[in-house]
């Protein structure tokens, strides 16, 4: 069950990420509301799976589930442009998260 938290906690780290980008420095109430509700889930999720899940471990795991889907939207929405070596980096990214899992 820790897993299953801290994969949906990573996956609200994207949320709160892309979120903050359109809030434009909290000018834009809806992002930022957004923001807020989604960086305390997240965050709570994380420290919910950390009891039970090692710390250094738990933490890897929701950087790059948070860090891969925020890329992956920014290419989607056109704010990044998606190149070889950045594909290539998040597949590493991908299967370090993968591993951790697996070693776990």
């Amino acid at each position: 069950m820790a897993w299953l938290v801290l994969i949906v906690s990573g996956m609200l780290e994207a949320v709160w990420a892309s979120a903050l980008a359109a809030s434009h420095g909290f000018r834009r109430w809806k992002p930022a509301l957004l923001f807020l509700v989604s960086v305390s889930a997240s965050m709570a999720g994380l420290a919910w799976a950390m009891r039970t899940l090692p710390t250094g471990t738990a933490y890897a795991v929701w950087v790059g589930i948070g860090a891969t889907l925020t890329v992956l939207w920014s290419f989607l929405t056109h704010q990044d442009r998606p190149t070889r070596v950045r594909i290539l980096l998040l597949v590493v990214l991908i299967g370090s998260v993968i591993g951790l899992k697996v070693v776990s």
